[in-house]
């Protein structure tokens, strides 16, 4: 059987395929040849990552196809509900990048309340010849304990989040349709746990309370976060956004980062991936990275053996 891993795979999904009797392929097909190149190779199992899509079309034209993987969290890239009704099995591996991303919300945050993404544009240029004035510029900083983050989206990821937080000494609130109460689980070096529990509320309450705001849920139609939630913000919060363009208007972020309302943000995604608009990327005060949040070597290392772990147990059964 061929498994054609279209945006890439790890080293070690690859031999955990390969020792099953998998025959895996990690040439990358455009988009637009990637019908005929799964017919005329005639590919059981096609991996995506978010540079990928499998549509509805893609899906009746490839009849060889028997499981669609994406290897991350969203999906939104794929027809899943439709594959699923034509019989594909469609997976992905939810938790194996969650620590890397939140991960990736904490250098933003830390970045933001020490103005590091700023200083390190600046410093550079002028660092030689202004130290004293950049210096005097960024000596307003502030610390992340005993202050207020707001976890917008309770599931693998946002759980993540809330133990790092934990762990600086933060105060943390949440907040998830899906999930009511959760356990949050600290593990120290000598074996030792400590078990918190951590009650949701409303994302209207959230806001009001929270001195920084992260978000993690999927892509959605409206914004979660607009101008109506920032301006119910305390003075001076600051957003993170490491789940999915669309779900912060960007036009009323800019606006409230120029007036002064919000401190800083951190963005990893954007509306308008992957050109994102000129001014979110050259306003000064927003940590800026690429959409990078999974990309750590211990996540794919996690994504790549997980997903084949998956292929192997699904295909194993068929035969």
């Amino acid at each position: 059987m061929k498994v054609l891993a279209n945006d890439g795979i790890s080293i070690s999904g690859v031999k955990a395929l390969e020792v099953a009797g998998f025959e895996v392929i990690t040439v990358k097909v455009a988009q637009e040849q990637l019908v005929n190149y799964i017919n005329e190779h005639k590919i059981d199992v096609l991996l995506v990552r978010s540079a990928t899509t499998a549509r509805k079309e893609l899906i009746d034209s490839c009849p060889s196809l028997k499981i669609i993987g994406r290897g991350g969290v969203g999906m939104d890239n794929i027809d899943v509900a439709y594959a699923r009704e034509q019989g594909l099995k469609v997976i992905n591996t939810p938790g194996a990048s969650s620590a890397s991303v939140a991960e990736l919300v904490f250098a933003h945050l830390f970045s933001g309340v020490r103005f590091l993404h700023d200083s390190n544009r600046n410093m550079p240029l002028d660092g030689d010849s202004r130290f004293k004035d950049l210096k005097k510029n960024y000596a307003g900083g502030s610390e992340l304990r005993n202050k207020t983050l707001g976890i917008i989206g309770f599931g693998r990821i946002g759980r993540e989040v809330a133990k790092i937080a934990l762990g600086c000494g933060m105060k943390v609130i949440a907040s998830d349709s899906h999930v009511g109460e959760a356990d949050i689980t600290l593990d120290f070096y000598d074996g030792q746990k400590i078990t918190l529990k951590v009650k949701t509320e409303p994302v209207a309450e959230l806001i009001k309370h929270s001195d920084f705001i992260t978000l993690h849920v999927p892509a959605q139609k409206d914004y979660v976060i607009g101008r109506e939630e920032i301006e119910k913000m305390k003075n001076g919060a600051a957003i993170i956004n490491a789940a999915r363009g669309g779900v912060i208007d960007e036009v009323a972020l800019i606006e409230a980062l120029d007036s002064g309302k919000l401190s800083f943000a951190g963005l990893d995604t954007y509306e308008q991936e992957p050109t994102p608009a000129v001014k979110v990327l050259m306003n000064q005060k927003i940590s800026l990275s690429p959409h990078i949040g999974a990309a750590t070597e211990e996540a794919q290392d996690r994504i790549g053996t997980e997903l084949a772990e998956q292929i192997i147990d699904i295909l194993q059964k068929v035969k």
